[in-house]
């Protein structure tokens, strides 16, 4: 299975994700997963619902492992009629003021974490293509942020923030030591020849939402990349620009941000201000 991913080009992390996918089938049965049929996964795609209470976006995920696995690797039929894809949810996240941003930023407990916070907002990447930005990607020359292997293996530019090159400066001077591939080295000392796991992200926005105040809010690593876009398009930035800086291959998916900016909602009227409506006072004098 690992060598028909490779072979198309998956990225690793879709690689892992899809593995794990169908170990975890295999296990629940306790059965190789090529012993295994559609009732197998009928049960397996209900289960995840029911027991384990996963979100229709993870069992999607899940199946596209599945089917994956039966279709290239078993050269097996696979019956969508039979295992339906669960209906797509799509929830708003709640965005960060700039203000609260801001408050984030600061109490970030280490230079580390704060360079990493400034990074997934100042260029809107996702947690992983932070995690693995190396040295040179950063261009100050040409202030611009050289982001590889995203989503899809699609690489792109974004801006390079003059306020994010001197935080990364003062970082990077730092540093006990200094290797010179990845921007966030990792281990406790951050002198490690492997990038910084995403989970350190993670801590890096729970620590500094608690530290800020902002712990009752849901703080993590995309709803930084959540506020990067919704402050740009507030600040005046079109719709095709933040895509390509997301990275989003459709602009349908870029057009979330809309019901996210309340510069957009607030200009829009309601047609119940265009209505003439009476008081209820005046109501009831007619009546």
């Amino acid at each position: 299975m690992i060598e028909e991913l490779r072979r198309r080009n998956f990225a690793e992390s879709t690689i892992r994700s899809y593995v794990h996918g169908v170990e975890h089938f295999s296990r629940y049965f306790h059965r190789r997963p090529d012993q295994l049929g559609p009732e197998h996964i009928r049960q397996y795609q209900a289960m995840l619902f029911t027991k384990l209470k996963f979100s229709p976006n993870t069992v999607t995920q899940r199946l596209g492992a599945l089917r994956f696995f039966y279709i290239k690797v078993l050269k097996k039929n696979w019956s969508v009629a039979e295992t339906p894809y669960p209906k797509k949810v799509v929830r708003l996240p709640e965005i960060l003021s700039p203000e609260e941003v801001t408050r984030l930023i600061d109490a970030a407990d280490s230079t580390f974490h704060r360079a990493m916070l400034m990074t997934l907002y100042a260029t809107g990447a996702r947690r992983a293509e932070a995690a693995h930005l190396k040295v040179h990607d950063i261009d100050s020359r040409r202030m611009v942020v050289h982001i590889h292997g995203g989503k899809g293996n699609r690489d792109r530019d974004v801006m390079l923030s003059a306020k994010l090159l001197d935080a990364l400066r003062d970082y990077w001077r730092g540093l006990r030591r200094r290797q010179s591939e990845w921007l966030f080295p990792g281990n406790a000392w951050h002198t490690s020849s492997r990038p910084v796991t995403t989970k350190v992200m993670w801590t890096a926005c729970q620590s500094a939402a608690e530290r800020a105040g902002l712990d009752k809010k849901r703080i993590y690593p995309h709803l930084l990349r959540h506020c990067f876009a919704t402050h740009l398009l507030e600040a005046g930035a079109d719709l095709r620009t933040i895509q390509m800086l997301l990275g989003h291959r459709d602009l349908e998916e870029t057009t979330i941000y809309l019901h996210l900016s309340s510069r957009h909602l607030s200009v829009t009227a309601s047609p119940l201000d265009a209505l003439t409506i009476r008081e209820q006072g005046e109501r009831a004098k007619h009546e």
